[in-house]
């Protein structure tokens, strides 16, 4: 997914493609075309590994009938959370081994993308407070966090081991040498693990994968993001850093003492891969290393594939991991703002959008009449004053452009780009662009030559003036700083939004967290990094920073569950920012964030650390879940257990039952009654009563309306009947319901649209 960059040369934003990856071999002489397949085969029959893996050798044998093939042919072997492996093969040989008995599915690899100092501030953690989570879980020094992204940089200073403990006990997992990678001079007590993962990107007995030679075949990271991210969830402090100057200060991380284990998933190929059967085996490591919290900051189109779909490998790898007790962390995606563009969207799993920081580089642009406009592109360029002209395309910018400042605006009328503007101004040699242009939250910063993003608004106020005048002028100025309150706070326009297109019950995303300009660790190759450390952008930076806060949870609650530590942010979220402004969604237009937005709102972590009730849930919920979303037994058996297969109650549970921290109806017409079930988690002798703010048109009861908690009973079920005054179809409302006991405020968003025809043919 798209992150930020800062602009050097031509400051153009490079995207990945996803294609499949095609893959052709010999076998037994002939060619035929071949790919890589998944044969996932379940639980384990065996606690053994060795015994695991033996067994998919002596399956894939059985149809290649040759155990040299088998050896050759086998890609990963999944041993620790499920069974399964990857292998190359024909389509023809994939369908014959889907039909053993054995087997529960068969799915081609397939790929995903990377989704890309004062954030941590912002949301209250505070090192130099002696009281809060941040104090309370001791920096998460005994919590591991497992990150699957694009590998490391080992010496980056954020992966200093400088005053931690020893390795915690349960670790288990290895560090692998590689080319440029030392384990025993490259891990230390803080990188306790890295591995790669590129099998399934070798063609059979070929060596072209495909990966440049500046890729590194080993944990080390080519591809600028995963150092960034692994520093944003558990960075050790590293003190004046900044991006060009800008944002100087201190970087951390969410848990500065926790231990990284980096899994290298992505490699620097044109098409961005991240391959399923790589990502599979990273989790399946992962979950036999003993980590605490997977970190996945990839994703790739729309999503349209359910949660146990055998394309949606993401989901069911999320799935063991959560059975197993590991909270599992994934970006929302960078599609925003449209609406069903959220991505990750299984319930067992946290799902991060991104906002801004209460901090802001904007560019003062000062025309000739005295105003001055602030632009959104930070630029560290001296200060430049010259004659402006407007173009209305980059093929107008002719030689009378050279030297003169140039206006132009890119819209979806003229299928202009950037890029086009660029490469016209070092043609005819322009003094600078100003670029109008829809609003955009990926920050880019403009070194060495002048290009200047402003929004519509401001660009119609600029070639208004020039329109009044013979010889209009402007003068661009280095960056300023803005900070605190007058900022505002908003959901990031690139964060994709809810509501959820494959399971509209559930609320997705989750939570959500700083990700616009967040400034980490880079690779020294990363051009126009600062020492290593620059500002990027995406959901792909705000989903570790929630991965750090989980991991200080984990650490003063180690006993909570996955739903627990996931209800625990949900609950306690703010709709409101730090300063008690409203977050807002949509730039200029000023809409409030909803929970389509930024589920239950901006993470709260010292709140989250004492939420007072929460919602739990565990695997068989999960299960019980899927059977109301009326899939079929033999796939939910697909996700869960092999050896039996899984009995859906009769008759089938509601949709609406699953126990999360949240309430969604998307199709309302006549009265619903619902459950909910918490778990107190704060003082033993505890009152709550409720409190409701129901959508607009939507009628709310809860029964009781008072929770009594003591020594003997630490959980209780509720039930909320629902009900509409809407007389026709309406669009989605908002409100919240919430458990008080004067001190603790549990609080779940309602997310209510009256639909009178689920479905409606012509």
């Amino acid at each position: 997914m798209s992150s930020q960059v800062s602009w050097r040369i031509f400051g153009v934003m490079i995207s990945v493609v996803l294609i499949l990856n095609l893959e052709f071999s010999v076998v037994e002489g002939a060619s035929e075309e071949t790919k890589i397949h998944i044969v996932y085969l379940g639980e384990r029959e065996h606690n053994d590994p060795e015994l695991v893996t033996a067994s998919h050798l002596r399956m894939l044998e059985s149809l290649l009938e040759s155990k040299k093939d088998a050896s050759e042919f086998m890609v990963h072997s999944y041993r620790h959370g499920f069974s399964g492996f990857a292998a190359h093969l024909t389509d023809s040989q994939a369908k014959k081994i889907s039909e053993h008995p054995d087997v529960v599915q068969v799915t081609p690899n397939t790929f995903y993308e990377p989704q890309t100092t004062r954030a941590f501030d912002f949301l209250g953690l505070s090192p130099s407070s002696t009281k809060g989570l941040l104090h309370d879980a001791k920096m998460g020094e005994d919590v591991i966090i497992g990150i699957l992204d694009s590998g490391v940089w080992p010496e980056s200073p954020s992966f200093s081991d400088i005053g931690l403990g020893p390795i915690p006990k349960r670790w288990k997992g290895t560090c692998v040498d590689g080319e440029q990678f030392d384990s025993k001079k490259h891990c230390n007590k803080k990188l306790i693990g890295a591995r790669y993962y590129m099998d399934s990107l070798f063609k059979n007995n070929q060596t072209n994968t495909g990966i440049p030679d500046t890729e590194y075949m080993s944990a080390r990271e080519a591809l600028p993001h995963g150092s960034h991210v692994a520093s944003i969830a558990a960075g050790a402090f590293v003190p004046n850093v900044s991006d060009h100057g800008l944002g100087m200060g201190t970087a951390r991380g969410g848990a500065p003492k926790a231990r990284i284990a980096m899994y290298k998933v992505c490699w620097q190929r044109e098409d961005g891969s991240c391959a399923t059967a790589d990502i599979l085996k990273a989790m399946d490591d992962a979950i036999a290393d003993g980590v605490d919290v997977i970190s996945i900051s990839l994703g790739r189109a729309i999503p349209i594939l359910s949660e146990i779909d055998a394309y949606n490998e993401f989901s069911y790898g999320a799935f063991h991991a959560v059975s197993k007790g590991i909270t599992v962390l994934m970006a929302a995606g960078n599609f925003g703002p449209d609406a069903y563009s959220v991505q990750n969207i299984a319930p067992w799993i946290i799902t991060v959008a991104a906002t801004n920081l209460d901090r802001w580089f904007p560019t003062p642009l000062k025309l000739g009449n005295n105003v001055t406009l602030l632009a959104r592109t930070p630029s560290v360029d001296p200060e430049v004053q010259a004659e402006l002209i407007y173009v209305d395309s980059s093929k107008k910018m002719t030689s009378e452009a050279e030297g003169k400042m140039v206006l132009g605006f890119i819209t979806a009328e003229n299928r202009e780009t950037a890029y086009d503007f660029i490469t016209q101004q070092l043609a005819v040699r322009a003094a600078g662009v100003v670029l109008a242009s829809r609003r955009s939250d990926i920050i880019t910063v403009s070194e060495g030559m002048i290009i200047i993003n402003i929004d519509y608004q401001q660009g119609t106020t600029i070639l208004n003036y020039i329109k009044s005048t013979s010889k209009p002028t402007i003068k661009i100025s280095p960056s300023i700083t803005l900070t605190g309150p007058i900022v505002a706070t908003k959901v990031a326009d690139f964060s994709s939004r809810g509501p959820n297109s494959v399971s509209p019950y559930v609320l997705k995303p989750d939570i959500a967290a700083p990700g616009v300009a967040i400034m980490a660790a880079i690779t020294p190759e990363k051009m126009n990094s600062d020492n290593g450390f620059t500002s990027m952008s995406g959901t792909s930076m705000a989903t570790p920073a929630v991965a750090g806060v989980v991991a200080l949870l984990k650490a003063v609650h180690p006993d909570w569950s996955p739903a627990m530590l996931k209800s625990a942010l949900i609950t306690t979220a703010s709709t409101t920012d730090p300063y008690g402004e409203p977050i807002f969604s949509e730039g200029i237009s000023r809409k409030l964030a909803d929970p389509f937005d930024f589920g239950g709102g901006l993470v709260n972590p010292d709140k989250a650390a004492h939420p007072g009730l929460v919602y739990d849930a565990d695997a068989e919920d999960y299960r019980r879940f899927l059977c109301a979303s009326n899939y079929d037994e033999t796939s939910i058996t697909t996700i869960s257990r092999k050896n039996t297969l899984y009995k859906c109650p009769s008759p089938r549970p509601s949709m609406l039952d699953l126990n999360l921290p949240s309430i969604t109806i998307p199709y309302l017409k006549e009265d619903v009654t619902l459950t909910r079930t918490v778990t107190n988690v704060g003082p033993v002798d505890s009152v709550y009563k409720v409190v409701v703010q129901p959508p607009m048109g939507v009628k709310i009861s809860v029964t009781p309306n008072t929770l009594v908690f003591n020594s003997s009973v630490k959980k209780l079920s509720y039930q909320v009947t629902v009900s509409t005054t809407h007389k026709a179809n309406s669009i989605y409302y908002f409100g919240s319901l919430t458990w008080t006991d004067g001190t603790h405020n549990v609080v779940i968003p309602l997310s209510i649209r009256t639909q009178m025809l689920k479905y409606f043919d012509q």
